[in-house]
């Protein structure tokens, strides 16, 4: 895994702190809160595939919402009991990125919202 120094030299200071720091963006001033374009979105720090854009859905709270990712094993989960809430965080299985957290309050067929950070994923557009 590379160290915080090659993290610190290839992230903005906002890319830091949201994908090594397990910080988060403001809602509603993400990149992507609101884009409907096509394509799969990456993990802006690996390039591992995370989400396609048809797994998007508008859930009204200011960040990227996706029921599913885009493989079973893209996206790693872990307990985040930070801030007085419990939590499901989720990461990028691959390199480690903080991406968001992910609820059981989205749509059909899973009933998942994984609400993520615009700064920690970057489109390919199709």
């Amino acid at each position: 895994m590379k160290d915080d120094e090659y993290w610190r030299e290839k992230l903005t200071p906002e890319e830091y702190s949201v994908c090594r720091e397990k910080g988060t963006e403001r809602p509603f001033s993400g990149e992507y809160w609101n884009s409907e374009e096509q394509g799969v979105y990456h993990c802006k720090c690996c390039g591992e595939p995370l989400f396609q854009s048809e797994s998007k859905f508008d859930a009204g709270c200011g960040w990227p919402s996706f029921f599913m990712p885009a493989n079973q094993g893209a996206i790693k989960e872990d307990t985040d009991s930070s801030h007085g809430m419990l939590r499901t965080e989720v990461s990028c299985e691959k390199c480690g990125s903080h991406l968001g957290h992910v609820f059981t309050d989205g749509p059909d067929p899973t009933g998942l919202r994984y609400c993520i950070n615009s700064v920690s994923i970057k489109l390919d557009g199709e």
